[in-house]
């Protein structure tokens, strides 16, 4: 295989430092591209000496330059604590950010990919979710500078593909979990490994009957790096994640049992447009990417607590953040 010269924005992420690994371990030259919003140098400081890996530090809500082959956008504030401290930004991230990156991906004719997301679907009206459907999201919800962002985004991409014939991939990312989450990030699988790892209550909200697909880190960066492979006219939406459903409570009560948790499950109110559902259809990546998911929920579960239980004992002021 030969030496690309690959950029990944949002590299200082739980996603994104994964896949700078992965990438280098092909024998990649690699270019992380973080503000550090939401990411961390504490993600990438094992890469920091490798000599095919360059961080450069930038918000790609403004312009970039620069030489590469290929181009991996994951640059956004991924959860709902994260996007609502600062939706205007969040906005401009997903929209000037895609607008930024396409522009330089059209100058260089190289091939872009858009780490979409299942929020794109919203609270969906039926279940599992395929690629066809168009959604049920609230425009000017709490959560909209995230979902409208993202949705805005695709637009974005697939105009340039017409217009520009660019060659662009888009995946939909559902649930993902696993080592180097952050640890105060909002969503459930961190917030319920930190309350139990310490035996906190857990918090749990509206009854704990939603439901989750989690999908574990490594299956959903191997679906990535194979859309990416693709050929030019493979170019999505195509969704990556876990079709096995579990509830919100479920999730708890396994968290509790694996840690070996004293935290008893306390029940608050269910946030504004929280989706009851999320289920995907992974029927086109099994067909176009061979792909599917290997990784069984409790095996995942176990190298994520160990992953939080060592940043409790090494750093516990970080778990705070």
């Amino acid at each position: 295989m030969s030496c690309k010269t690959i950029m990944v924005t949002g590299g200082g992420g739980f996603l994104g430092s994964f896949l700078c690994e992965k990438l280098l371990e092909q024998g990649n030259d690699v270019i992380c591209v973080d503000n550090f919003y939401t990411g961390t140098k504490r993600n990438l400081l094992h890469l920091l000496s490798h000599p095919h890996f360059e961080l450069l530090r930038h918000d790609i809500s403004f312009p970039i330059y620069m030489q590469c082959d290929e181009i991996y956008n994951l640059a956004c504030p991924a959860s709902p604590i994260h996007y609502s401290r600062d939706p205007v930004q969040t906005v401009k991230t997903c929209v000037h950010g895609a607008i930024n990156v396409l522009g330089l991906a059209k100058r260089l004719h190289i091939k872009i990919l858009q780490a979409s997301t299942s929020e794109v679907y919203g609270d969906p009206a039926f279940s599992p979710q395929n690629e066809e459907y168009w959604g049920n999201v609230n425009p000017i919800g709490v959560r909209s500078c995230y979902d409208e962002g993202k949705r805005c985004a695709e637009t974005l991409f697939n105009c340039y593909r017409m217009q520009c014939h660019l060659p662009v991939k888009i995946i939909r990312i559902f649930n993902t979990y696993g080592p180097r989450m952050h640890p105060n990030d909002g969503r459930v699988v961190s917030n319920f490994i930190l309350q139990a790892l310490q035996d906190k209550d857990i918090t749990l909200y509206g009854e704990g009957r939603q439901t989750r697909s989690f999908c574990y880190r490594d299956d959903l960066i191997d679906g990535m790096i194979r859309m990416m492979n693709t050929p030019d006219e493979i170019t999505g939406p195509i969704n990556l994640g876990n079709p096995e459903e579990f509830t919100i409570r479920e999730l708890a009560e396994i968290v509790i049992e694996l840690t070996n948790s004293k935290s008893k499950i306390c029940y608050f109110p269910l946030p504004q447009d929280d989706p009851q559902q999320r289920k995907p259809d992974i029927t086109k990546a099994k067909e176009l990417l061979g792909w599917q998911p290997t990784v069984k929920l409790r095996e995942g579960l176990l190298k994520t607590i160990e992953y939080f239980d060592t940043l409790l004992r090494e750093d516990p002021e970080f778990a705070k953040q």
